[in-house]
């Protein structure tokens, strides 16, 4: 089964049927009227005729492309020796015929009118050549008016729809190229998703490893150098390696719930307010510093991120506490604000310039930062050197949902 033709193929097809219509018109005619009754004047006529469409049509290139200037000179030209033909012998109406292609490609719309109009006045001019009475020309006039009106309109009409179709080819390459531009951009976004993807998660993990494995290491090393100095104590050698020991533990247990996602095992054993005092007692028996803890307010269901979050500061505030502070008390305060829930860690520790933070408490601090900001919370740090430190956190409870 052969291919279709191509859109080139086609197009080089109409302009060869649009040059040898007239030619194979021509010829038809002229041999029915000729092979009867030779006629010089009818031959030289036919022979003028074939010469003025090579002159005008044929050597100028593609009728499809040729100019409308051209065209209408050629049309005018075509419909006088398809008049003079036409008034030698009827036959020649074939040859007529072939001026409807022609006019059909008159732009703009009413020059192709008026060029199928002359077409139609060159095919029936038999009937008035020979009658010349009222009637044959009305009859003339009302076949042409119809034959010109039919012709138009089916003209007119095939290029509307040729119009429609070019505009929804185009709109079909423009939906295919849209849709190849979409499944770009869809894999671009999904490979930057996937970066977001990792880098939160690195993010999340480097928090995590802060407040579960280096705090945790902190508390051990510290329980360790105490022990060094309890050297010849028996119980109270015991006593920080038992407490090394336990937060050694803890800090693998929560290490473990971090890289599986899991809540900090003090949510899971007990509320939040429990929590928070679960995890300053020991922080205070670890540390032998003397921590007052205080709930207000009426204790509210907490988003789990934000009680994580809660938790998590204060255990990086107590941890920096003990790293930088040198403080003797601290004050840990859970309020709970109906739309609000706030957390404040107050120390009388040695303090530091707020507005520079030390390289080594920078992290834990922008790490908090961003846990809180990362549920629409505010964190606001006050300190100066000799007036102790206080962390104050404030989330809002509006997306607040049930355990």
């Amino acid at each position: 089964m052969a291919d279709s033709p191509t859109l080139g193929s086609w197009e080089t097809w109409m302009d060869r049927f649009f040059v040898w219509s007239a030619y194979v018109g021509l010829a038809i005619s002229s041999a029915i009227a000729l092979i009867g009754r030779w006629d010089e004047k009818t031959a030289g006529l036919a022979v003028l005729a074939a010469l003025w469409t090579w002159l005008v049509l044929s050597r100028a290139g593609r009728p499809t492309e040729l100019s409308q200037w051209a065209l209408r000179i050629y049309l005018v030209g075509f419909f006088a020796f398809g008049m003079a033909l036409m008034w030698q012998s009827p036959v020649f109406l074939v040859y007529g015929i072939s001026g409807f292609y022609h006019a059909a490609l008159l732009r703009p719309w009413w020059t192709s009118f008026v060029g199928v109009t002359a077409a139609s006045l060159v095919v029936h001019a038999t009937i008035i050549i020979n009658d010349r009475r009222l009637s044959a020309w009305l009859i003339y006039g009302g076949i042409v008016a119809i034959q010109t009106a039919a012709v138009w309109i089916g003209l007119y009409g095939g290029a509307r729809l040729t119009d429609v179709a070019d505009e929804r080819k185009r709109t079909v390459q423009q939906l295919e190229e849209t849709l190849a531009e979409n499944v770009g951009l869809h894999a671009q976004l999904v490979a930057q998703a996937r970066e977001a993807g990792v880098f939160d998660e690195r993010q999340r993990m480097a928090r995590e490893i802060h407040d579960t494995i280096a705090q945790g290491l902190t508390g051990v090393i510290t329980q360790i150098e105490a022990a060094e100095q309890s050297w010849g104590d028996e119980s109270e050698l015991r006593r920080h390696l038992d407490l090394a020991q336990g937060i050694a533990r803890d800090s693998l247990e929560e290490a473990r719930r971090s890289v599986q996602a899991i809540r900090p095992g003090p949510l899971e054993r007990s509320r939040l307010p429990d929590a928070i005092a679960e995890v300053v007692a020991q922080w205070s028996d670890a540390e032998g510093v003397e921590v007052e803890v205080h709930t207000t307010g009426e204790p509210q269901p907490l988003h789990p991120d934000v009680e994580v979050t809660l938790l998590r500061a204060t255990q990086e505030a107590l941890a920096n506490v003990a790293k930088h502070a040198g403080a003797t008390r601290v004050g840990v305060t859970l309020s709970f604000l109906g739309r609000a829930v706030a957390l404040d860690v107050r120390d009388d520790g040695v303090g530091f310039d707020a507005g520079r933070p030390t390289a080594e408490g920078h992290y834990g601090l922008a790490a908090m930062r961003q846990r809180v900001e990362d549920v629409k919370g505010v964190m606001e740090v006050e300190s100066a050197p000799g007036e102790g430190t206080a962390i104050a956190i404030t989330i809002e409870t509006e997306g607040a949902v049930d355990e």
